[in-house]
């Protein structure tokens, strides 16, 4: 396994020295026709980082349609579970997509890359908006393999859907499946530890080839770029938990918050909302009060589909992106960047990094260069970690919600738990 502390390193260390390198071959000014720039910077170097950026589309349909299906098809056919799981699906993407249409709000008012100017042979036209008929039609899959090949994601998410469901009602014959799909799953895990494992050498040569091109000015953009992200995080964890915990559920916000920083801290320092499950699972059980029917379902189902930090990045990065590239992004795209950014968030496994992949599907959706990544994957590792203690703060409330929803939830614990002076024993059953 790889050590995540060390790739954080290995990564902010690669980033380093691709910045210091790539800010001193841009201060020397070499002409187009000198063999460092031709050969190093537009030859080693550019070629490591696009290598880098197409391994990352390589595993987004892979990904995307294995995780999805694995998700899917925990559902049950008992009606108490298919209402939970209704209420809970619902309101995961229904944070979600306030999550990236907040960052989409903030980011235009930020202007994060605003002073940011790229030369960039990418030709960019707004076609028209398409009538709603046929944006729904599109949706639908007719060759489940030709989407698969020509990247259409929003097709292969209603596919990976549908078969998870099927496997969830075939009984014996779906249990093979879904143990089949388990064991890809985790073929799939590792190839994208493989991925990360290479990662601090792709964002070497990204910086490289970056900061040649654009200079050492760039720095501030970043910081620009990393502040809005953060800020929106903290308005989405604060605000949007806060508001939903104490309207919906009528339970006191601080109180859930309060219980609930624990695990935060580990999510910061894991950086892995799969990771994190077994502590989620005994904080929403014996602290928050959620009854283990409803969390052994709620809390490894949003591990999967709930990762509202991470539509947060895909939001302030497309803006982003678009403002640095001097690309406009029409009304109809910001709205294509809202669901994508939703649904792509379902097939987002939790793992550290891997909301890099999904990026770049929203990228592609809106006509977007991929190669902007460059632009914020070396700070993306710190904001990683913000992010995932915001998918798992969510997976919690979700869970808190849905619980008191459908009786199943102990008020007791709930206020018990944060009370100086109790007792830190479980209550009996």
């Amino acid at each position: 396994m790889i050590d995540r502390s060390a790739l954080t390193r290995n990564i902010l260390i690669g980033m380093g020295l691709g910045l210091v390198l790539g800010s001193i071959f841009h201060a020397m000014g070499l002409a187009e026709t000198n063999p460092l720039l031709v050969f190093g910077v537009n030859g080693l170097f550019d070629l490591g980082g696009k290598a880098f950026v197409a391994s990352l589309k390589l595993l987004v349909v892979p990904l995307v349609f294995v995780s999805l299906a694995c998700g899917a098809s925990n559902l049950s056919d008992g009606s108490s579970i298919g209402r939970i799981g209704a209420k809970t699906i619902g309101l995961y993407l229904m944070t979600t997509a306030i999550a990236v249409t907040l960052a989409l709000t903030v980011a235009n008012i930020v202007d994060p890359g605003a002073n940011l100017s790229l030369n960039t042979d990418t030709e960019f036209e707004a076609s028209e908006s398409p009538p709603l008929k046929k944006v729904l039609l599109d949706i639908i899959p007719t060759n489940p393999i030709e989407a698969m090949a020509e990247g259409n994601m929003l097709q292969v998410i209603v596919f990976a859907i549908l078969i998870g469901v099927a496997i969830a009602k075939s009984g014996t014959s779906g249990e093979r499946v879904r143990e089949a799909l388990n064991d890809w799953n985790e073929v799939v895990m590792r190839l994208i530890m493989m991925l990360m494992a290479i990662a601090p050498f792709g964002v070497f040569c990204l910086m490289v080839t970056l900061f040649s091109n654009m200079g050492f000015a760039a720095i501030a953009d970043l910081a620009k770029y990393f502040f809005t992200v953060a800020g929106v995080l903290i308005l989405h964890f604060l605000l949007t938990y806060a508001l939903l915990v104490r309207l919906v559920a009528n339970l006191n916000p601080i109180t859930f918050y309060r219980s609930f920083a624990p695990v935060m801290a580990y999510a910061f320092s894991t950086s892995s909302s799969n990771a994190t499950i077994p502590i989620t699972l005994e904080t929403v059980e014996h602290r928050l009060g959620v009854r283990n029917e409803v969390a052994s379902f709620t809390v490894p189902l949003g591990a999967t589909i709930n990762m509202d930090g991470t539509a947060i990045m895909q939001g302030v990065a497309t803006v982003f992106i678009a403002q640095a590239y001097n690309l406009d992004i029409s009304m109809s795209g910001y709205l294509m960047v809202v669901l994508t950014a939703t649904l792509a968030s379902i097939g987002t496994a939790g793992v550290p990094g891997v909301g890099l992949i999904t990026l770049a599907l929203v990228l592609q959706q809106v006509g977007l260069p991929v190669e902007g990544i460059a632009l914020i994957i070396g700070v993306d590792r710190l904001l990683d970690m913000m992010r995932t203690a915001v998918n798992v703060s969510g997976d919690a409330a979700i869970s808190t919600i849905v619980a008191k929803s459908e009786g199943k939830f102990d008020l007791a614990v709930y206020e018990q738990r944060t009370m100086p002076g109790t007792s830190e024993d479980k209550p009996a059953s």
